[in-house]
């Protein structure tokens, strides 16, 4: 796709867990398998200082459920919300305005609590706690040039378990952990630039060492729009490999949305009226119907003029206009829809869908979708339906969006409004001095980082991009004492990836076993060769004394190999009177085949070259 002739625009939150005690209290910032006790809520959009109240909020209160939060160790009133917030974290902050400096960005004079209102169930309280921390921040490196509008820190959201028709289940363990979001410009052009722009924030976020790492501890919210579309949120990429896709797919459903659009209007298209079609489904084949009319449900059709063929158009893979119909009726508290373009089938009959069409008084190129389920939910499902209809005549409406784990999308609720935020009176303004700015250390960016093990290991740029933003760097700079900085690099990155790969328990290679390993390299107990088998062993728990044991590498001298070598030349001759200096490595291999893991190649191949050409010259 011509990204610059659709006019993409793409910018990002990134939302990065700290590794400190939570933000308000003291509790720790763990999560845990078990909990102690549950307590239950129902929450209320309020009003904003300005007597608003925010539309997102609204969208999540008509869904009318009830919230379960369970109770751990590691959580205590503040997360409850029966005890006001403590003390806003020193260090959280500390390394808030860090990551601030080393993007560029000014901090703020004077640090101020905030409450955005957040009535999901993923906050006890019905709003999330933040504060702006700095402003206008710029990344310029590696031909990347974007802006940081915001920089700040705020607390994460509970945990969701389990989800029901009516209830959701919580766990508070991680409610309360400490956020930094960085807020970037829509200045990405393309999904790569995007993605580029997120692995560099993340790298950034590392190089502090007061991260939390693996999945779940950083989370993009990317926001999109093409020309003539509108901006979408789209809420929880975990997966920086998922980025370009989640955009890649947002772009095709735009384009199909505004192609429905041109077709809807040149069709001269409306949303119709609903009528009750629960006696035409009496005795109907269909098991998802038949299940609502044994619970005394409603059948309601509603009439879509205009829309014939369009249901089922495809929009994202797998995902059709009927799909961005249905996860509105979702959004309201129903299982979905039914729609004309995919009937008869489910066990709706043929003569069913005439006697709905014939009721709703439908021409041919019109379509209708059914919605059944408890009255009430019915009731707000055919609202909520009718109105996304109309705005499919519209165009694209505005909308915060679910990534899903395959890069499509689907709808959560509107965008929020300017409604949604205002003082936290608990907690009082932290000046930000001189002096606190002053204590701040910033840590290395990670293109300094990876120019620095360039020059100083000769690592090439992706093998030092590789361990720049790893947990290994400490040790790898540790054990290039004892070995070759590319050998140590490859043992780390590409040695332990393969053992995991094949299903190995490489959590019993820890630092003893590496130091231990590379020194017995050092000392020249064992060849770079036998590495990797020495820590398969390993990771069956033996030590790497045992192992070079088990494999019987008793090291060998450099006369002793000189008389292997001299050996294989003399049951060769034939083979070098034939090729010369070329029957270099095929020898090469056959000694090879003997002394492995006793004494170093580089060793094996200068003997051998000195023997060959001493035997050739005679």
């Amino acid at each position: 796709m011509d990204y610059e002739k659709l006019g993409l625009r793409v910018g990002f939150e990134i939302h990065q867990e700290l590794d400190t005690h939570k933000l308000f209290c003291s509790c720790p910032s763990t999560t845990k398998k078990e909990f102690k006790f549950e307590i239950k809520r129902r929450l209320r959009p309020t009003q904003s200082e300005l007597g608003e109240i925010d539309r997102a909020a609204l969208a999540e209160a008509l869904k009318g459920k009830t919230f379960r939060y369970q109770i751990t160790d590691n959580t205590c009133l503040v997360e409850m919300d029966c005890e006001p917030p403590h003390s806003l974290n020193e260090e959280a902050l500390e390394i808030a305005l860090q990551i601030s400096l080393m993007l560029n960005a000014k901090p703020v004079d004077e640090i101020h609590v905030m409450r955005k209102i957040v009535i999901d169930g993923s906050n006890t309280t019905g709003f999330q706690r933040t504060a702006l921390v700095a402003m206008n921040g710029r990344v310029q490196v590696e031909g990347l040039d974007f802006r940081i509008p915001t920089i700040c820190l705020e607390e994460d959201a509970a945990r969701k378990v389990d989800e029901k028709e009516n209830e959701v289940i919580y766990r508070l363990d991680r409610l309360g952990i400490p956020l930094i979001e960085v807020a970037t410009g829509p200045d990405f052009k393309s999904p790569e630039e995007a993605a580029r722009a997120a692995f560099y924030l993340g790298a950034l976020f590392r190089m502090t060492g007061r991260v939390k790492r693996g999945i779940g501890s950083i989370r993009q919210d990317i926001n999109i729009s093409i020309r003539d579309g509108a901006r979408q949120e789209i809420k929880g990429v975990q997966q920086l490999e998922l980025i370009p896709i989640v955009i890649e797919r947002e772009v095709q459903r735009q384009l199909s949305l505004l192609q429905i659009r041109d077709e809807l209007r040149r069709r001269g298209a409306k949303v119709g009226a609903s009528v009750d079609a629960t006696n035409i489904f009496r005795g109907t084949a269909s098991k998802v119907l038949r299940k609502v009319l044994q619970r005394k449900g409603k059948i309601v059709a509603l009439a879509l003029h205009g829309f014939g063929g369009l249901l089922g158009r495809e929009v994202q893979p797998g995902r059709r206009l009927g799909t961005e119909l249905a996860d509105h009726a979702k959004s309201v508290g129903l299982g979905g829809l039914l729609h004309s373009d995919e009937l008869p089938g489910y066990g709706v009959s043929k003569e069913e869908v005439e006697k709905v069409r014939r009721k709703l008084s439908l021409g041919a190129e019109d379509a209708f979708v059914l919605l059944a389920g408890d009255e009430g939910k019915v009731r707000k499902a055919v609202e909520a339906v009718a109105e996304r209809a109309k705005k499919t005549i519209e165009g694209i409406p505005e909308e915060t969006r679910r990534a899903l784990p395959d890069g499509n999308t689907e709808y959560m609720r509107p965008l929020p409004g300017a409604g949604r935020m205002y003082p936290e009176t608990d907690i009082p303004p932290i000046p930000v001095t001189p002096d606190l700015l002053k204590k701040i250390e910033l840590a290395e960016r990670p293109e300094e980082r990876v120019r620095r093990l360039q020059q100083e290991y000769g690592l090439n740029k992706d093998t030092a991009w590789q361990l720049a933003i790893s947990d290994q760097l400490h040790l790898f700079e540790k054990l290039c004492k004892l070995a070759e900085p590319r050998l140590v690099a490859s043992t780390l990155l590409e040695t332990m990836v393969s053992l995991r790969r094949d299903g190995l328990d490489v959590s019993r290679i820890d630092e003893k076993v590496l130091t231990d390993l590379f020194s017995s390299l050092h000392e020249g107990k064992i060849a770079k060769e036998v590495i990797p088998e020495i820590l398969r062993l390993a990771c069956r728990g033996l030590t790497v004394e045992q192992a070079i044991k088990e494999l019987g590498l008793k090291p060998l001298t450099e006369e002793e190999v000189r008389k292997i070598v001299i050996q294989a030349i003399k049951e060769r001759e034939n083979l070098i009177k034939e090729r010369g200096m070329n029957a270099m490595k095929p020898l090469m291999g056959v000694v090879m085949r003997i002394v492995r893991g006793k004494v170093d190649g580089s060793i094996v191949a200068r003997i051998l070259r000195e023997e060959l050409q001493k035997f050739i010259s005679e």
